[in-house]
C-alpha cells in the first residue's frame, strides 16, 4: 500500500490512468526461439519483489531490441521462431508483418499492443495457422475489417483487443470460427453492443473480459448463458441489472464474477445463490443496499465477497453469518460501525479482512480477535485507536497489517509486538516516533514495511537496519532523515523496492546503495539528488534497477 504521497483513495477509477503495455509476454515452455522482451517488469512486482534477474538470452534479446527496426527485422526472416513479443515497441507497423508472418507454422504467439498494425497487415498472418495467442491491444487502426483476416486461426486460444473504438457487433462475427478460443479480452470496447451473439458457439470459452464496456446490456449476456465452461467473466462498469444476472444460472463452473459498478440490486443474489462454483464476487460500487441481502446466507459456498463502495449498514451484516467458508470479505468505505463486526464472529474461515474508510473503531476489534486463520487486515483511514490495536494481539497467523490512520502512535505499535509473523506492515500515516521503531524488532520476518508519517529521524531507522528480510521500504515524507539513513540500511540486501521521498538525501548518499543489488524501484523525490547521479549509481553498481524518480 502506499506511495511516496498522501494516498487517500479516491472512489472513481480514472480508466485512462490504467497502464498500458503490462501485458504478460506469451511463452511455451521449452521454447528459446523468441523474439522480444522486456528487462522492466510490472510494478506489482517491482513491489513486491516477485521479479527474478534477467537471464543473458533476455539481456542479450534488449539489446537487439535497442536498435531494432524494420530493416534489421530481416535477419529473423524465416527464423520459425515461435514466440514474438514487440508489445509497445515504438515504430511497429504493417511493414513489419512480412517477416513476422514468414514464421509460418512455427508461430505460436504474438503480441504487437500498441503498434500501428492496420486491418492489411493482419492479412500476413493468414499462414501462421497454429497460431495460438494474439495480443492486439489498443491497437486503434483495427476495425471489423480487419477481424475477417484473423477469422481462420481456428488454432487460436488467447485473443485480446482492449480498448479499441473500431470494433463493433457485426465485426465480431469473425470469432465465431475461432472454436478452440479459451480466453477473450475485450476491455473498453464501446462498439459490441450485440456482438456476444456471435461467442453463442464458442464451448471452449473459459474466461471473457468486457471491463468498462458501457455498451453492453442485459440482452448481451443471454448468449453467454450456453457457455457452461466459463469459469471467469468480468462485465464491471456495465449497464447490466438482476434481470442480466439471471442469464447466468447455468453457469455452474463460474468461479470469478466481476460486476463493479453494475446498477445490481441485493436481488441479484437470488441467481447468484444458484452458481455453486463461484469463489470470487466483486460488486464493489453497485447499488447493493441492505433490502434483499439475506440472499447472502444462501451462497454457502463463497469463499471471496468483495461489496466495497456500496450502501451497506450494520443491518446488512447479519446475512453474512451463514457464509461460513468465507475467506475473503472486503466492506471497503461501506458505512459499517463496531456493532457489525458482531456479525463476523462465526467466520471461522476468514483470512482476508478490508475494513478500511469505514466507521469502526477499537470496540469493534473485539469481535474479531477470536478468527484465529485471519492473514490479512486493513484498518486504514478508520477510528481505530491505539487502545484498540490490543485486542489483535492473539492473531497469531496474521500476516500483513494496515494501520494507516494519524491516530496510531508508537503505543500502538508495542501493542502489536506478539505478531512475529508479520510480513507486511503499513503504518504510512501513522504517527510513529524514533522511540516507537524499537517495538520493529520483534518483526523479524517483515518483507514490506511503510512509516511515513514524517516522525523518524535517523536514529529510527537504525531499529530497522537488521530486518534483513525486507524486500519493500518506504520511508518518505520524514523530511529529518539524512544520507546517514542510506548508510544505515546498505545491509539490507534484499531490498527491491525504496522510498525516502522528502527528505535530506543528497548525491553523496547514493553511495550507500551499491551493496543494493537487487534494487528495482528506487525513489528520492524532492531530494537533493539529481537525476544523472542515479543514473551513474544504475549503470556501475545497479544493474537490476529499472524505475527511479526523479527521472
Amino acid at each position: 500500500m502506499g506511495g511516496a504521497c498522501s494516498r487517500k483513495r479516491d472512489p472513481q477509477v480514472n480508466e485512462d490512468s490504467l497502464q498500458r503495455g503490462v501485458s504478460g509476454k506469451y511463452c511455451r515452455i521449452g521454447s528459446s526461439k523468441w523474439l522480444g522482451t522486456s528487462i522492466s517488469r510490472p510494478a506489482l512486482d517491482i513491489l513486491q519483489g516477485r521479479g527474478q534477474c534477467p537471464s543473458l538470452m533476455e539481456l542479450c534479446i534488449y539489446k537487439i531490441r535497442e536498435c531494432l527496426t524494420d530493416v534489421s527485422l530481416k535477419a529473423f526472416q524465416d527464423c520459425a521462431l515461435q514466440d514474438i513479443y514487440l508489445g509497445e515497441y515504438p515504430g511497429v507497423s504493417d511493414s513489419w508483418m512480412d517477416v513476422i508472418s514468414s514464421q509460418g507454422v512455427s508461430l505460436l504467439s504474438v503480441d504487437l499492443s500498441g503498434s500501428e498494425i492496420t486491418n492489411s497487415g493482419l492479412i500476413h498472418l493468414k499462414d501462421c495457422t497454429n497460431l495460438q495467442a494474439l495480443n492486439l491491444n489498443y491497437c486503434d487502426q483495427i476495425s471489423d475489417h480487419g477481424l475477417k483476416h484473423i477469422s481462420g486461426l481456428s488454432n487460436l486460444t488467447t485473443l485480446s483487443f482492449r480498448r479499441n473504438n473500431a470494433i463493433t457487433a457485426q465485426g465480431m462475427s469473425a470469432f465465431s470460427s475461432l472454436v478452440n478460443l479459451v480466453k477473450l479480452d475485450l476491455e473498453r470496447c464501446p462498439g459490441i453492443h450485440g456482438g456476444l451473439i456471435h461467442l453463442k458457439g464458442l464451448t471452449k470459452l473459459e474466461s471473457l473480459n468486457i471491463n468498462m464496456c458501457h455498451c453492453i446490456t442485459d440482452a448481451d449476456l443471454k448468449p453467454l448463458s450456453g457457455l457452461t465452461n466459463l469459469k471467469g467473466l468480468e462485465i464491471s462498469r456495465s449497464k447490466v441489472t438482476d434481470d442480466g444476472v439471471a442469464y447466468l444460472k447455468g453457469l455452474h463452473k463460474l468461479a470469478l464474477l466481476n460486476m463493479e459498478g453494475c446498477p445490481v440490486t441485493a436481488a441479484c443474489l437470488e441467481s447468484l445463490s444458484d452458481l455453486p462454483s463461484l469463489l470470487s464476487l466483486n460488486l464493489n460500487r453497485s447499488m447493493l443496499s441492505d433490502d434483499g441481502c439475506e440472499n447472502f446466507a444462501r451462497q454457502e459456498n463463497l469463499r471471496v465477497l468483495n461489496l466495497g463502495f456500496n450502501d451497506l449498514t450494520d443491518a446488512c451484516l447479519v446475512h453474512l453469518k451463514g457464509l461460513t467458508n468465507l475467506e475473503s470479505l472486503n466492506l471497503d468505505s461501506c458505512r459499517i460501525c463496531d456493532e457489525g463486526l458482531a456479525n463476523l464472529t462465526g467466520l471461522r474461515h476468514l483470512k482476508c479482512l478490508e475494513l478500511s474508510d469505514t466507521e469502526v473503531g477499537s470496540n469493534g476489534l473485539r469481535h474479531l480477535s477470536g478468527l484465529a486463520n485471519l492473514e490479512s487486515i486493513n484498518l486504514s483511514f478508520t477510528a481505530v485507536t491505539d487502545s484498540g490495536l490490543r485486542k489483535l494481539s492473539a492473531l497469531s497467523s496474521l500476516k500483513s497489517l494496515n494501520l494507516d490512520a494519524r491516530q496510531i502512535t508508537d503505543a500502538g505499535l508495542a501493542a502489536l509486538t506478539s505478531l512475529t509473523g508479520l510480513t507486511h506492515l503499513d503504518l504510512f500515516g501513522a504517527r510513529i516516533t524514533d522511540s516507537g521503531t524499537s517495538y520493529l524488532r520483534n518483526f523479524k520476518n517483515l518483507q514490506s514495511l511503510e512509516i511515513c508519517g514524517g516522525g523518524l529521524t535517523d536514529a529510527g531507522v537504525k531499529n530497522i537496519k537488521d530486518l534483513t528480510c525486507l524486500t519493500v521500504l518506504n520511508l518518505s515524507q520524514n523530511c529529518n532523515l539524512t544520507d546517514k539513513s542510506l548508510e544505515l540500511i546498505s545491509g539490507l540486501t534484499a531490498l527491491v523496492s525504496l522510498s525516502v521521498s522528502n527528505s535530506r538525501i543528497t548525491n553523496a548518499g547514493l553511495q550507500h546503495l551499491k551493496q543494493l543489488k537487487n534494487l528495482k524501484s528506487l525513489t528520492l523525490d524532492s531530494c537533493k539528488v539529481t537525476v544523472n547521479d542515479i543514473k551513474k549509481l544504475q549503470s556501475k553498481d545497479l544493474p537490476n534497477l529499472v524505475s527511479f524518480r526523479p527521472e
